[in-house]
Formats: structure tokens, sequence, C-alpha cells
């Protein structure tokens, strides 16, 4: 059983669509993942991080229904159980393959948990999960600013979206439960918050403060408030689709991961319209709020910042999550992990990946040609120091994850059923925190 604080970084392999699905904008090509992969492992190692998100690229292993090219993968996660890298599966970042087409389409649940049921009986070793990244963001970016996939710019789009999203989630936890009665979903999410600009703004706010939830609210079967109840059914929800996610939440089996970043917060004028308000209340305020709605264990998934013309700027943001973290954890709430995402810089994010310029975003622990940022060695030293510390200290920090010498290969993996009944359920980690 790993009893250690969950220290992370990523790989990110988003591929979203743009310019009416003629572009494909795949940041690992763009990164040169495909091509340093080995390197990129090697890094992670070198940083002694113990748990990566990270996932195939969808669209060049899922080509069409029951049809996979699996030799990257195949590549790849090997490589991660030799290096004993735990990683967190992320299997859909922001976009679908083409024979999918985009969120819109009503095929995309089942279609998706097939491709999940495929993965996870092909890499039985694998435990941990992060089915579809940001649902929200997914949902909202897509088909409601019309910025990738389908780019649509109606609630009535929005919400389509968001259910396919949440459902093909829901759906694929379910698939990959059949082959890993143990597994664990960490469900990555954009903690956002919005401020009104003046008092005329505060009901614009409080809707946008409401729809926040929403992917989150139907993965985990929460009862809607009215307001947004009638806003899902004025928008295309039936009540059976709704009742869907009432009846098969799996929230037992997950971890809340939120993801903050300086732009996560934003301040709404009376139109509706928003602008960047910068860092006001921070991870520890939203990101408490988040758990008093949900009562989940917590993993800070993503930050990152810019490293600027001082250089230490990434550095001092870094040290700012952390203590945000440190606070969540001091107050009780069970937080199991931090991650700076991602491994190495990223390319057109200063445009939310809208436009495809190239543009570099030195945004990683390590620069495009692997070397290593101030903020890589910063994070190694903050590892090395609180790595050993956390687990004796803290409320709540054992995640019932099985180890990888004691893992399974897929010969072994008929014993993950024998000890399903000795196994914790992810539940059981609040209970020891409220002990």
């Amino acid at each position: 059983m790993f009893n250690k604080f969950m220290f992370a970084t990523g790989i990110e392999n988003s591929v979203p669509t743009i310019a009416n699905g003629r572009i494909r904008v795949d940041e690992m090509e763009k990164c040169k993942h495909y091509e340093f992969w080995q390197k990129d492992f090697d890094l992670v190692k070198e940083l002694k991080i113990r748990f990566l998100r990270y996932g195939p690229p969808i669209h060049k292993t899922y080509l069409s229904a029951d049809k996979y090219d699996w030799s990257f993968a195949d590549a790849t996660y090997a490589r991660l159980q030799q290096l004993q890298i735990f990683p967190i599966t992320d299997l859909c970042h922001f976009g679908v393959p083409d024979f999918i087409g985009n969120f819109q389409n009503p095929d995309f649940p089942e279609l998706f948990a097939s491709y999940a049921a495929a993965f996870a009986k092909r890499y039985p070793w694998v435990q941990l999960y992060t089915p579809v990244n940001e649902m929200y963001i997914c949902a909202l970016f897509s088909a409601y600013y019309g910025w990738w996939n389908e780019q649509m710019t109606n609630d009535r789009s929005f919400v389509t979206a968001l259910k396919n999203i949440v459902k093909a989630n829901v759906l694929a936890m379910y698939e990959i439960l059949k082959v890993r009665p143990d597994a664990i979903f960490i469900q990555s999410e954009s903690s956002e918050y919005y401020h009104a600009e003046n008092p005329k703004a505060i009901k614009p706010a409080g809707l946008m403060n409401a729809r926040r939830f929403l992917s989150l609210d139907l993965n985990y079967g929460k009862r809607l408030e009215s307001e947004m109840y009638e806003y899902l059914m004025d928008n295309g929800m039936t009540r059976e689709e709704y009742h869907f996610f009432l009846d098969n939440h799996l929230k037992r089996h997950c971890i809340m991961g939120n993801d903050y970043y300086v732009t996560n917060e934003h301040r709404v004028l009376p139109d509706g319209r928003t602008k960047a308000a910068g860092e006001i209340f921070g991870y520890h305020v939203i990101t408490t709020e988040y758990y008093e709605r949900y009562k989940l264990p917590v993993m800070h998934t993503e930050t990152n910042f810019k490293q600027g013309p001082e250089g230490d700027e990434a550095v001092n943001w870094l040290w700012k999550e952390w203590m945000n973290v440190m606070q969540v954890r001091n107050d009780g709430l069970p937080i199991v992990g931090f991650t700076w995402y991602s491994l190495t810089d990223q390319v057109d994010w200063d445009t939310a990946l809208r436009e495809n310029n190239n543009t570099i975003n030195p945004l990683g622990l390590f620069d495009l040609n692997r070397n290593i940022r101030p903020v890589g060695e910063a994070y190694r030293i903050l590892i090395q120091e609180w790595g050993e510390v956390l687990p004796t200290q803290s409320v709540c920090l054992s995640v019932p994850i099985v180890s990888h010498e004691n893992n399974f290969t897929r010969e072994d993996n008929s014993k993950a059923k024998e000890s399903e009944d000795n196994r914790k359920d992810i539940s059981s980690l609040l209970n020891a925190a409220k002990k």
C-alpha cells in the first residue's frame, strides 16, 4: 500500500480541433513528446516524482469503433511500469477522434466507454484514472465560447456537450471498474469563481457560480438546485437523462481533483461579460468551497505560472500554491496530492489553443530542450523536504494504491476480484479524516 503524499506532474495530451475541425492541436506533438518520451519519463524519475498525469493521444489510438492502435501506448506504458511511475491515466483531454466528430455527438458516451474498457483490459495494472479531463472547461470552451471542436456558442450546445461528456466519464468509470474493482478516479476539474464587478452584476455572477458546479454535480449524482435544474431542462436535457446521473454516480471511488491557475477567477460585468480578476480568493478558499459541496478527498491536480524576466516568478507561484495546499491540510481537509502541470513548457496556451502559432509558453519544470527550469529545481527540493514529513503528520494521506511491485500483470488480473473485499473504498478516507 502506497501511503505517501502524491507529488505529481503531467505530460499534456490535449487534442482539440480548431478552424471548424480542419486543424488538430496536438500538444504532445507541439512539445516533442513523441520524439523525446523516453527522456521525459527519465526527467520525471530524476525529480523523484512518483505520479504522472498521462495518457495516450486519443485521436491516434482510437481509430474507429472497435479499432485501436496501441503501439505508442504499449511502449510508453511498459516504460512507466518499469520505472515504477504511477500513471494517472487521462483518456480524453479536450478532443475526440475524427470518426466521433465532436461533443455534440450523442454516440460519444458509449463509444468512449468502449475505448476505456479496451484500455483497461490491455493495461490491467493501471489503477488511477482521469477518464475525461476538465469536463466543465471542455464543454465551455467547445460549445459555449466557440473556441474548440464544435465551436458553438449557446446554452443548448453547452448543455448537450456537458451531458455527453459527463455521461461518457461515468460510463467509462463503470467499464474500468469491471477490470479494476479497486480503481481510483481523480476528477481533474477547474475550480472557478466569478466575482460581481458591481451590484448590477450580482445576478449573472450568481448564475455563473452555479453553472461551474454542473459537471461535478452530475458526475457525483448531486441533486441540483431549482435554477440549474430548470436551466438544464430548458436547454435540452430530459428528466430521464438527469435521473441517469442521480442513479449512476460512483462517488465512492473518486478523489476530487481541483485545478487552479491565476486565470481561474473572473470579474463579471452587468451584461454577463467577464474579464480576468487575477488571484482574489486563491486555491485554499475556492477548494474549501468545493470540498464542502462534495465531501471528497482532494488533490491539487493542476497549476503553473509563466517564468518571467526575473526568473523566479514560477518559483514564487509554486511556493504560494504549496502554502495554500498546506492551509487546506491544516484546516483538516483530506488533501492527498499536488501537481505542477506540466513537465515541460507548453505551446500556444497563451491563446488557449485557439491559434496555431507555435508560441512556446515557459510554464514547465523543464524547457522544450529538456533543460531544467528554476521551478523544476524548486519542486525537486520541495518534494525532498516535505515528502517524508507529510505521511506522518497529515490527517488523511493514505490512499489505497497498489504498489508496482505488487501490482497486476495481465496474467495476474484474476487476483483483482479475489482481493476486492479486502480493499478500502475510497470513501473510507473521509471516515478516517473525521475521526
